[in-house]
């Protein structure tokens, strides 16, 4: 596939959420004002002060990007980044990324900076690079996608996060509450895979697009999306007081070792309710946001790929292989 052709003047469409992370917008303003400034690059940010002006805003991004042979940004977590990677997605444009959220794990996973100067650095020095992008239906996840704990697990983080803030401590804090809580129920699904149908008991069916996620937690086929592939990790039923046992399994990079957890990479896979009166909606999570999808769910790998402004290497990738 051929990238887009960017010309070295090419403008920047930055879609910018006020409510990610812990990052004021007035500095990621300035910072973006002195390096296209120092640059001699024009720009235009779309400021999201709502969370439902943010969809409209990719569009509109997009639009002009598209118009006038421009780079799409994501400014945001990455909740942001999934919303205008949607948008992005086969339009033929280049996308690019300024991560502010907490865990920032799709920019760190492609050797995209934190700070706001590097970031910039990169955006506007590097070249568009093929991203693989996951699907579940037609939503892109570029991180991960789950149902069942994983995603309850989210839900009930963000009403923690509300309360008390955004931190990494609060957020595993947030985890181990709901997991102590107790009475999780399990499902009962088919999954349609390789010509073959296998039907799997779980609490939790999580889909994974991001290796340096994968390799933190220590699953064995962490490079599959790196690979041309997904990778599902399923929690077999059990005693609920087995659950935080599985949250410090993954923070120690040890979860591929429980004998709790099943993997496995895929590049396609079908997800349905076993037997006849199954659920005919779902509530998924990607990355990070909730929404209701319409069962069967397919998993799959995007037919084509987000053309990512990133570095040839990312350093922490490399450095979580070790």
């Amino acid at each position: 596939m051929t990238p887009p052709d960017l010309a070295p003047d090419a403008p920047l469409f930055i879609v910018l959420n006020a409510g990610s992370g812990k990052h004021a917008t007035e500095p990621v303003r300035a910072a973006v004002e002195r390096a296209c400034g120092a640059a001699g690059r024009r720009h235009r940010i779309f400021l999201v002060e709502a969370p439902g002006q943010l969809p409209a805003f990719a569009r509109e991004a997009v639009q002009r990007a598209r118009a006038n042979g421009g780079i799409v940004v994501a400014a945001g977590g990455d909740g942001t980044i999934n919303a205008v990677a949607q948008a992005t997605l086969g339009s033929g444009c280049a996308f690019g990324v300024l991560p502010q959220g907490t865990f920032n794990y799709f920019s760190r996973t492609h050797g995209i900076p934190a700070e706001n100067a590097a970031a910039l650095r990169v955006l506007l020095n590097e070249p568009p690079r093929a991203v693989q992008v996951g699907l579940v239906n037609d939503k892109v996840f570029l991180v991960n996608a789950s149902l069942g704990l994983y995603a309850q697990l989210l839900e009930e983080r963000e009403s923690v996060k509300r309360q008390y803030g955004r931190s990494r401590a609060i957020a595993l804090g947030a985890a181990v509450l709901t997991m102590l809580r107790g009475g999780h129920r399990s499902w009962r699904l088919r999954l349609a895979l390789r010509g073959q149908e296998r039907e799997v008991r779980t609490r939790s069916l999580f889909v994974g697009n991001n290796a340096l996620q994968l390799h933190q937690v220590g699953i064995d086929d962490a490079d599959a999306p790196e690979e041309g592939q997904l990778a599902a990790i399923a929690v077999k039923p059990g005693r609920w007081w087995s659950l935080p046992g599985l949250l410090v399994r993954g923070a120690l990079g040890k979860l591929g070792d429980a004998d709790d957890i099943v993997s496995f990479p895929f590049a396609s896979m079908t997800v349905k309710p076993a037997g006849t009166r199954g659920r005919r909606r779902i509530k998924v999570a990607t990355d990070g946001e909730l929404a209701w999808l319409d069962m069967p769910l397919l998993f799959r790998v995007a037919p084509e790929p987000l053309w990512l402004i990133k570095p040839a290497v990312a350093p922490e990738l490399e450095a979580a292989r070790q």
